[in-house]
């Protein structure tokens, strides 16, 4: 069973239908530990401020429970835009601790580095490159997606697994083990 977290945040129905689209036979949203506790994988939406999606997030009567089902039963994770964003120890946006759960930080698009023409937010299809060997493009050729993001992540390399281009490159998609993170938005 896949779970989509409910903590008040996000395209919650985006994400289910997308995942139903895909062959995925039982996909629930939820903000219910005892699902979380059922769930074989976990998905984590985020839309909007990252320090309010954190403070929502860290509310929620299940937090605890992700954390073990994340940290201690290893359990699949997927963040979604903020959400892949939250996996990180900290963002500019808010000033505001992450989850901690990925080494590195989110920063907002640095103008100085971009065409002035640009315009931030992100808001675009855009093409990603994929490291070789990356479980979750497995069988995907020629990647594009679509971004919607004034923030990015930087983190070592050993856990990047895809880049795209606005004006620079930025990290697209992370993985840490069970911890998956993609920036764009898988379900348009």
């Amino acid at each position: 069973m896949v779970i989509i977290l409910d903590y008040g945040i996000g395209n919650l129905t985006a994400i289910q239908n997308m995942l139903k689209k895909a062959g995925c036979a039982e996909v629930t949203i939820s903000n219910q530990a005892e699902d979380l506790a059922r769930a074989d994988k976990i998905i984590l939406p985020g839309v909007g401020h990252f320090k309010y999606c954190m403070t929502q997030l860290r509310r929620a009567a299940f937090f605890e429970t992700l954390e073990d089902c994340i940290l201690n039963q290893k359990k699949p994770i997927l963040g979604v835009c903020v959400g892949h964003q939250m996996l990180f120890e900290n963002s500019e946006e808010g000033n505001c601790v992450g989850l901690g759960w990925i080494p590195g930080q989110v920063v907002r698009f640095d103008k100085t580095r971009m065409p002035e023409n640009y315009k931030i937010p992100h808001m675009a299809w855009t093409d990603v490159q994929v490291k070789p060997g990356t479980i979750l493009f497995k069988n995907q050729v020629d990647p594009r997606f679509y971004f919607a993001h004034s923030y990015h992540a930087i983190c070592p390399e050993a856990y990047v697994c895809a880049t795209a281009h606005f004006g620079y490159e930025f990290v697209a998609s992370v993985q840490r083990d069970n911890i998956f993170g993609v920036q764009f938005h898988p379900e348009k």
